[in-house]
């Protein structure tokens, strides 16, 4: 049985991502998960929908994959504007960053299809999709990933792109840190009254947090972080009733709305892996970390997770084992900072936001004007969101 440089497991973006990534660093990869290639692209819209980056959007561009994703199904952000829960006001634009957008807004199924298109013509991946695993061994020199209902795959190095509940963490006994938040993310699609303009906002409310993003058209793709017992309320309501709650909650800043998606809702929680690295075993995205939907930036630190991985296996040289431990722990420790700085971002605004406490509201609101008010910081903040 021959052995290939690293397994994927997780067909998922971040995995299909990675798969591309080694290949393009010149390894012999293969992807498994459960999930192939999405169905042709239809005029309905996916009611998931990502804020990619631009560093994201150059690390797809690279992969073959972003100029395979439909323009029309693709808004640029070209400034975000956020209002606190007493009256606090931030608000920065793609021109104070010296940057086309502050990032782009895309379907799951289009960031897919853009994915799978590229997977297609990249020789240097071999596919097993759908597939399943039941045991995952480390040997002497290798890895050995057995799977249902018979086979296995020999391999240097085991990459668990397969989310936060990730089946490879798990059997490698990595420990997570795991706090689940008291919100459900309720996400829908609508159709709007008002030209967006291609602006996102977001208002810290006293039952959530709540995301209005432009899509392309005069549609807007709605994230309401909400707190529990409002998220059942939502997911309850008529879709009319649904889209009345939205306008009015956004201070009609839509005009009147009408639904293109059902809701959907995913619970939140922030997760932490110390450890994302093991002999011949990386974590990488949801299955290493997940954080707060706040900041939109949950797919970018996994591809920001993509990108390192590749780098450095792509510049070990006369190391030709990608899965010895000491290359590993060069990604993790590169990548540790970054996940670290956006975990306490976006667990201190929420817990920071949802505090009850005498004073607080006041303090927060102030603060977040005040920040509005110093362009050195605001540009730092849109610099940051540029990665």
């Amino acid at each position: 049985m021959s052995t290939s440089d690293a397994v994927v497991v997780g067909s998922g973006l971040v995995g299909a991502a990675c798969a591309l990534a080694l290949a393009r660093a010149g390894l012999r990869v293969v992807l498994m998960g459960g999930e192939g290639p999405p169905g042709a692209m239809g005029d309905d819209w996916d009611s998931r929908i990502y804020a990619v980056s631009p560093g994201s959007r150059d690390l797809l561009d690279g992969l073959g994959a972003w100029q395979r994703i439909p323009l029309e199904r693709a808004q640029p952000v070209v400034a975000m504007q956020v209002a606190g829960d007493a009256g606090g006001r931030l608000a920065f634009d793609a021109l104070e960053a010296r940057a086309e957008a502050l990032a782009t807004i895309v379907e799951s199924r289009a960031l897919a299809a853009g994915l799978w298109a590229a997977i297609a013509a990249e020789p240097g991946i071999e596919l097993r999709v759908p597939a399943r695993a039941s045991r995952l061994a480390v040997e002497h020199g290798h890895a050995v990933i057995a799977l249902e209902p018979g086979g296995e795959l020999r391999t240097r190095l085991v990459v668990g792109a397969d989310g936060a509940n990730s089946w490879v963490r798990r059997v490698s006994g990595m420990p997570c840190r795991v706090q689940p938040y008291p919100q459900t993310a309720v996400v829908a699609n609508f159709t709007a009254a008002r030209d967006h303009r291609g602006v996102a906002r977001q208002w810290f409310r006293d039952d959530g947090i709540l995301a209005l993003l432009p899509l392309p058209g005069r549609r807007v793709s709605m994230v309401w972080s909400a707190n529990m017992g409002v998220a059942d309320e939502l997911q309850a309501l008529d879709l009319p009733e649904l889209c009345e709650r939205v306008r009015e909650a956004s201070a009609d800043v839509t005009g009147p709305l009408a639904c293109i998606t059902a809701p959907a809702a995913f619970p939140l929680r922030l997760q932490y892996c110390r450890d994302t690295v093991q002999p011949r075993i990386a974590l990488v995205g949801d299955a290493a970390h997940a954080v707060h939907p706040l900041a939109g930036q949950g797919l970018n630190l996994g591809l920001r997770d993509v990108r390192g991985l590749a780098a450095v296996l792509a510049a070990r040289g006369a190391e030709r084992d990608c899965g010895r431990l000491s290359l590993l722990r060069r990604h993790e420790r590169a990548r540790r900072e970054d996940v670290l700085a956006m975990m306490a971002v976006t667990d201190g605004l929420q817990r920071l936001f949802s505090s009850r406490l005498p004073g607080v509201g006041a303090l927060r609101n102030l603060g977040l004007s005040l920040t509005g008010q110093l362009p050195l910081i605001r540009r730092a903040l849109a610099q940051h969101a540029l990665a």
